[in-house]
């Protein structure tokens, strides 16, 4: 395995978690799938529809997010919105998230 595929097999799993966490607070204000996709990828955090709806699904059955149909246009929507647990989980890792960034600020830097 190269030095290039390394790195992106722990990038990956260092965003996995950012991604739950960008996900709740950005769907405070109620989104869709491929809107939500477009958002991510906007504010770096790039990912794909087949790691954003099973996501989304499991945190809508876990009770972070809620959902509602919209069939307004031509095409129904499924549109998201964090739940208050959804508010609470996204407060408790964002706490966690800056005291992890701290600690890591902390570390000597590579000479």
């Amino acid at each position: 395995m190269s030095e290039t595929e390394i790195l992106d097999t722990h990038l990956q799993e260092l965003r996995r978690g950012t991604v739950v966490l960008a996900c709740l607070r950005l769907l405070e204000a109620p989104g869709y799938g491929y809107g939500l996709l477009e958002q991510l990828g906007v504010r770096g955090f790039a990912t794909d529809a087949n790691t954003l709806y099973p996501l989304l699904r499991r945190l809508e059955k876990q009770g972070y997010l809620t959902s509602e149909w919209n069939t307004d246009e031509a095409r129904p929507r499924k549109f998201y919105r964090t739940s208050a647990a959804g508010s609470r989980l996204a407060g408790a890792l964002t706490d966690e998230f800056r005291a992890i960034a701290t600690a890591i600020g902390a570390l000597p830097e590579e000479n």
